[in-house]
């Protein structure tokens, strides 16, 4: 009866361990990816000093020298934007409308309303959403000519809405920034905010100014694209999809942030713990890649065990959304399928025993 049982244990026991998909593992075996009724579905390219050209990492780019000389833009102004208005009246004392330069004038603090209109004593109400200060001192001039002897106006722009920037997304201190103590640049509004929340090679800005919509990978702005952003930008900082996925027998298995840009393979390999010792198969290091739409996706394989593979590894970049993946060692495999059979045979012993 005893040996009956232990032999149905064994039975069912070779039975699982013979079934591949009963297995446990984080992926397809290596004969399987190399098998030759997989090439339908992908290229498989054995890296080695004759084919790792076309993935090479490029050589990094050389930092720019120039310095960005911010100019001044045209300041349009647009509701909610707060103007200071000198007006002097230079008529003999005591029969002007205003008050002479020499006591300083008439200054008069006006916002400008959600329709562009503002008020002035004997000016009226005007529309000057879109004009720029000069014109609106010229509007002045002329509405007060007549009116009074000799009349000047001068307007400051105190509170500049239609002039700040808006930063938003990821950085540490979003808000909006005044441009009245002069134009800003990309990275002066982006270093008002407080900086990025992540490294710079993951951080994408996009700029929008109304008339278009552009974006920058942050890195690169402090490579020397740096430029002036026009009044009344939005400044928007959010993550640059610069992943990659790491399966098998790896230290750190999952979804990671690629260290750098034109990350090497090495450097990926680095991130995640390196190959684990223990169970990897050297000789079993694919990297999948999603092909263009007009081409097939790309599989490719590199030796670890050949010495040169380690310079391979190093220029071979890695691109987002490509999946590492380290197959197991054949003797660990075979570990997956003896191990409970062995332990059968000695659960099967002490049965005897007993």
């Amino acid at each position: 009866m005893r040996n009956s049982a232990v032999a149905g244990l064994m039975l069912v026991t070779l039975t699982l361990a013979g079934c591949g998909g009963t297995l446990s593992g984080a992926g397809p075996y290596k004969g399987d990816i190399e098998s030759k009724s997989q090439s339908a579905a992908y290229d498989l390219v054995d890296i080695n000093a004759n084919t790792i050209a076309p993935f090479m990492r490029p050589a990094a780019k050389p930092t720019k020298a120039k310095i960005t000389s911010p100019l001044a833009q045209s300041v349009r102004l647009m509701g909610g934007d707060v103007i200071n208005v000198l007006i002097t009246d230079n008529a003999p004392e005591g029969s002007g409308l205003f008050a002479p330069l020499s006591t300083g004038g008439t200054q008069l603090k006006v916002r400008i309303d959600d329709k562009g209109m503002i008020s002035l004593p004997y000016v009226g109400h005007q529309f000057v959403a879109g004009m720029t200060l000069i014109q609106v001192e010229d509007m002045i001039r002329q509405k007060l000519k007549g009116v009074t002897t000799d009349v000047q106006a001068h307007v400051d722009l105190v509170g500049d809405l239609s002039g700040s920037v808006l930063v938003a997304g990821a950085v540490k201190a979003p808000g909006r920034f005044s441009t009245l103590q002069g134009p800003l640049t990309l990275l002066d509004a982006v270093n008002q905010a407080g900086g990025p929340v992540m490294e710079p090679h993951l951080v994408n800005v996009t700029v929008r100014n109304g008339a278009q919509a552009s974006t920058y990978n942050y890195e690169d702005i402090l490579a020397g694209n740096n430029f002036v952003l026009k009044p009344n930008s939005e400044v928007i900082l959010d993550r640059a999809r610069q992943r990659f996925v790491a399966m098998g027998a790896v230290g750190e298995p999952g979804l990671h942030d690629l260290p750098a840009q034109n990350t090497s393979l090495l450097d990926a390999l680095g991130s995640v713990g390196g190959l684990k010792e223990s169970n990897a198969n050297p000789q079993g290091v694919f990297v999948f890649r999603m092909g263009e739409s007009d081409t097939k996706p790309t599989v490719m394989r590199i030796d670890m065990r050949d010495p040169a593979a380690i310079f391979f590894a190093r220029q071979v970049v890695i691109k987002p959304d490509d999946t590492i993946y380290v197959t197991n060692a054949a003797v660990y495999e075979w570990q997956k399928i003896i191990g409970p059979v062995v332990q059968t045979l000695v659960l099967g012993r002490a049965l005897q025993a007993n």
